[in-house]
């Protein structure tokens, strides 16, 4: 992927199991500490069931952002209802799986025998794709166009990939800044400021009652930390003007 200021990282988490409540997600708070090691944020994240056809949705979506960033978690087994290579493969490359031969050798090496009828398949994998290392037991995730990441539903063996990955390919982003206050307010109060926003500000706008009074805690964000303080300015000269009590955050 070429490096550009702007990516958009989602988690697709797949898993049957987590919403009918029989296992507790575990990547989406790992996954969102490790971007912001490096100033990044999630863009987007799913949480979808074992479904062939609600996975092709899905990453079709994402694949039609150019900017997006795919951290897929689970489904690349060998059991039936692990779809994830099938289903990249026609999304991604709209194509066939291929066998991998490095990926086949290590599921013999480990595996033997049993490796057949079932685990081999594992080695099937979209054109083109890369291994990604399972320090766990060496069977492989795997990477395609150096952007779209697809990892085991287990946080043991995904989280040491997540690590490399954003370390390897993602270690560098633009510094954020954040100004925030709280004021004893309703948002409506502040809405005709919110509309005069930049794009390039991110506007986050939380409505809190105190005492059954309404509240507002307000957050600008951006990487222009000048422009951030000028339209931050605007709101406290609004709230000043108009004798509104608030606190800096």
């Amino acid at each position: 992927m070429e490096k550009s200021d702007t990516m958009n990282f989602y988690a697709v988490i797949i898993g049957t199991e987590i919403l009918n409540g029989r296992r507790v997600d575990k990547h989406f708070a790992f996954l969102k500490n490790e971007l912001a090691k490096y100033e990044h944020e999630l863009f987007a994240s799913f949480v979808i069931k074992d479904n062939a056809e609600l996975m092709k949705r899905t990453y079709q979506l994402i694949k039609e952002d150019k900017n997006a960033v795919i951290f897929s978690f689970g489904g690349i087994g060998s059991t039936p209802d692990d779809l994830t290579r099938e289903v990249a493969s026609e999304v991604f490359r709209k194509a066939k799986l291929q066998t991998h031969e490095k990926f086949k050798k290590d599921i013999i090496e480990k595996f033997g025998s049993e490796a057949f009828p079932h685990r081999i398949h594992m080695a099937d994998l979209p054109p083109n794709a890369r291994l990604l290392h399972n320090p766990v037991n060496n069977m492989s995730g795997f990477s395609l166009d150096n952007r779209f990441f697809f990892m085991p539903g287990f946080p043991s063996m995904s989280h040491p990939m997540v690590t490399e990955i954003i370390k390897n390919h993602f270690n560098k982003a633009k510094k954020k800044y954040r100004h925030t206050l709280k004021a004893q307010t309703s948002e409506n109060t502040l809405i005709p400021l919110m509309q005069k926003l930049p794009k390039s500000i991110e506007l986050s706008s939380l409505p809190i009652f105190i005492d059954n009074k309404p509240n507002v805690e307000l957050s600008l964000s951006g990487i222009d930390n000048e422009e951030l303080k000028k339209y931050f300015a605007m709101f406290t000269q609004e709230l000043k003007q108009k004798k509104i009590l608030f606190e800096l955050i």
